[in-house]
């Protein structure tokens, strides 16, 4: 009985040679048929790239035939072992910062208490000292290594509930929360550019007038985005960019003059004011109402600050691009493809989808709601 199994495309050749005394019968177990086998067999298999022989069982009437067998040992590569899986990469937080925040805390908290300075006192200022350096150090996120510290002063009886967690109860920090919530919505479901891309169909065909529609759409998002970063950044900048590409203004090439500097500084200079006409257009700001009410004590409300703001800040608005337009001037006076642009990304764009009609109601809803703080 044989047992074999080659590959041909791994073996030069193979060459069975039936002994003339010898009768083959076919097993009827065996997985290949050799009923249609002439009495002479004498095959060559090189022709058959992928046949294989894997163990027939043969029964040979008197003496089994003789097997020739030609091949290269080396061309025989064993099978790869199977790959392990992959590690999975540690999800927690960063064990050292960890560490060094925490022996920050326990090294001072029982350190001899200087004198004249209460007990408890000390263990705050502990406790404190623990969180600024997993600030710093960032074992975890921001707001989650500030919640362990305030959980920490509250499970060590340093600060009662109440007094830890009372910025809570202030609206104002609220607030930017949401706004910033906001930023993340208006940019992931497209709002921002689309605004930004209306008011560039409607007034960007000559240079100035693209400035202008570039200024007061972000002044139009300001309200809702009280990021300069994600405001100017994350939608602005690629659309600037992209129209002067448009334009055929680019940088480091000689033609930055054409266009793209004039528009990327007045964008820049005007995202100040913005900033300063709203409000939520700005973290700083709430933290300005904040100091107002604990100093004279007086309430400032979003309609307030709008209205305070409104009027120096839509004639800013006016003023500094026609300034920079006066002593920085561009080159190319015209932009006819900027609404082109616009159009054509307008189209791709599609109509209104129900997360952007979702976002524009909710964002009335909280100018209006907010109002009330």
């Amino acid at each position: 009985m044989a047992s074999v199994a080659l590959t041909t495309t791994a073996l030069p050749y193979l060459r069975l040679r039936r002994n003339t005394a010898a009768t083959l019968k076919p097993n009827r177990h065996s997985s290949i048929s050799l009923s249609s086998l002439k009495p002479t067999l004498n095959a060559s298999i090189s022709s058959f790239p992928n046949f294989s022989l894997k163990k027939p069982s043969l029964v040979f009437n008197q003496k089994p035939s003789s097997l020739t067998v030609r091949a290269s040992a080396a061309s025989i590569t064993p099978a790869p072992a199977p790959s392990s899986a992959p590690v999975q990469p540690w999800q927690g937080a960063s064990i050292k910062p960890l560490i060094a925040s925490i022996a920050t805390g326990v090294i001072l908290w029982f350190s001899p208490v200087p004198a004249g300075v209460n007990r408890n006192a000390w263990q705050l200022l502990a406790i404190f000292l623990g969180t600024i350096v997993g600030i710093i150090t960032q074992p975890l996120p921001l707001g989650a290594v500030a919640i362990l510290g305030l959980g920490v002063s509250v499970l060590t009886k340093t600060l009662p509930f109440a007094a830890a967690f009372s910025g809570f109860g202030d609206p104002i920090p609220w607030l930017i929360a949401l706004a910033f919530f906001f930023a993340k919505g208006f940019i992931k479901t497209g709002l921002g550019n689309r605004v930004a891309y209306q008011f560039v169909k409607l007034f960007g065909s000559s240079s100035l007038g693209l400035g202008y529609s570039l200024v007061f759409s972000e002044a139009l998002l300001a309200p809702a985005i009280p990021s300069v970063s994600a405001r100017a950044g994350g939608i602005f900048l690629p659309l600037v960019k992209a129209l002067c590409v448009a334009c055929g203004s680019n940088a480091g090439d000689g033609t930055e003059h054409r266009l793209g500097a004039w528009l990327m500084l007045t964008c820049f200079q005007t995202s100040v004011i913005t900033s300063a006409m709203f409000l939520t257009a700005m973290a700083a700001n709430p933290l300005c109402a904040t100091l107002t009410l604990n100093s004279i004590n007086q309430t400032i409300g979003w309609l307030d600050w709008a209205k305070a703001a409104i009027v120096p800040g839509l004639a800013s608005l006016v003023l500094v691009p026609l300034i920079l337009y006066v002593i920085y001037p561009p080159t190319l006076k015209s932009s006819p493809d900027a609404p082109k642009l616009a159009k054509e990304k307008l189209e791709k764009m599609g109509p209104m989808t129900t997360n952007e009609k979702i976002m524009t109601a909710t964002l009335f809803l909280t100018v209006i709601k907010s109002n009330q703080i």
